[in-house]
C-alpha cells in the first residue's frame, strides 16, 4: 500500500497567483497541488492536498492524519503566528510518531516582525521556508 501524506494549506492560500505575487509568486494553489502530486508519485507517496480558511477544519484534518497514520506537510498561513489550537493539533501529529513539516512559500524571518514567531515550528519535525512552490516539494523529500 502506498503511504499517504496530508498536504494541508491554511488561510488565504486559495488566493495564490493573485495575492501579492511579488511575495508569493504567480503559481496558483492548483499549480502547487499538481506539482506536489507529481513529486509525491515520484517519491512513492500519495499526496492528499487540501486547503481551508477555517481553523477548526484544519485541526480536524490534522486529527485525521493522526488517525490515518499519515505524515503531514503543513503551510499554516497566518495561523503560524498565533494559533495555539493549530499548534496543539500539530503536536498530536508529532507525538503520535508521525512527521510534520512546516512549509512557507516566503521566508517569514525576512518579513514583518509579527511573522518572525512561529507557534508551530517548535512542535514540527522541521521547517522549509522561502523557496516558493519548491518549499512544498522539499518538504516531501524530507519525509522520505
Amino acid at each position: 500500500m502506498t503511504p499517504t501524506v496530508f498536504v494541508l494549506s491554511g488561510p488565504n492560500l486559495n488566493r495564490l497567483g493573485t495575492r501579492e505575487p511579488e511575495i508569493y509568486g504567480s503559481d496558483t494553489l492548483e499549480d502547487v497541488h499538481d506539482a506536489v502530486r507529481r513529486e509525491a508519485e515520484h517519491l512513492g507517496l500519495v499526496a492528499d492536498c487540501r486547503q481551508t480558511n477555517h481553523e477548526g477544519e484544519l485541526i480536524d484534518w490534522l486529527h485525521q492524519a493522526v488517525d490515518a497514520g499519515a505524515d503531514v506537510v503543513l503551510n499554516p498561513g497566518a495561523f503560524t503566528h498565533y494559533s495555539y489550537a493549530v499548534r496543539d493539533a500539530c503536536a498530536i501529529v508529532t507525538t503520535s510518531g508521525r512527521s510534520l513539516v512546516e512549509v512557507h512559500l516566503s521566508n517569514p524571518a525576512a518579513r514583518e516582525q509579527f511573522r518572525h514567531v512561529s507557534v508551530v515550528g517548535p512542535v514540527a519535525t522541521g521547517t522549509v521556508a522561502g523557496f516558493g512552490l519548491q518549499s512544498y516539494l522539499l518538504a516531501l523529500r524530507a519525509l522520505v
